[in-house]
């Protein structure tokens, strides 16, 4: 009978201990500070995109940009698209870049041979754009033995290449091209595109001269 009394007196009080430690009778509440300030009071502000300029097309007005050449006497030079195309007819030709095989075997060669006859449409200037820097371009010219019939010229950081989004990311080739041009053959008139020849990325199916010539 000790031992039963004994027992139950253990078993109160435990449930008492359990009981006055919970305090059943008030609410259960719990409390996380670590996570009541998880987000922010004030909205949440995301930063914009990044614009993507969009790609150039008939009746568009071209961007102003400043491009660059070595003369003869090998000072540099430069020239707004403005000084090239206000009030003016001009044919401007992009090459993914200077050296590359099809750039310098059909493409430039082609509107080499052909500058005479687009002259005696109107046209006031040829000038072909890549994005390669100012001594690649004069040595390439040289190369290719081009005398006045076209103007070679650098867009070396790719700044109206970006404005008219013909950039063509190579960057993923091995052969170490980066973030060139897309290759197209435009006629500009008072710096208006009337003819627009863009080729998807660097091939070469719809802006040879002979394309634009039959064109302009």
């Amino acid at each position: 009978m000790a031992a039963a009394t004994a027992s139950t007196a253990s078993f109160s009080s435990a449930h008492l201990f359990h009981s006055s430690s919970l305090n059943l009778k008030q609410p259960l509440s719990l409390s996380f500070p670590n996570h009541r300030r998880r987000f922010p009071s004030h909205p949440l502000r995301f930063s914009a995109a990044p614009k993507i300029s969009a790609i150039i097309s008939v009746g568009d007005k071209l961007p102003d940009a400043t491009l660059s050449y070595l003369d003869a006497s090998d000072e540099l030079q430069t020239v707004s698209i403005a000084d090239l195309t206000a009030n003016k007819k001009a044919i401007l030709v992009a090459v993914p870049g200077a050296f590359t095989p099809t750039c310098s075997q059909k493409h430039l060669p082609g509107f080499v041979e052909k500058a005479a006859e687009f002259r005696a449409k109107g046209v006031d200037t040829v000038a072909c754009v890549s994005v390669n820097d100012t001594f690649v371009m004069k040595a390439w010219k040289a190369d290719l033995k081009i005398g006045e019939e076209v103007l070679l010229l650098s867009d070396g950081n790719g700044d109206f290449t970006r404005a008219i989004g013909c950039e063509l990311d190579l960057s993923d080739k091995p052969i170490g091209l980066g973030v060139r041009s897309r290759r197209y053959a435009m006629f500009v008139e008072d710096g208006v595109v009337k003819v627009l020849n863009l080729e998807d990325g660097g091939a070469f199916n719809v802006s040879s001269a002979e394309d634009l010539l039959k064109a302009v």
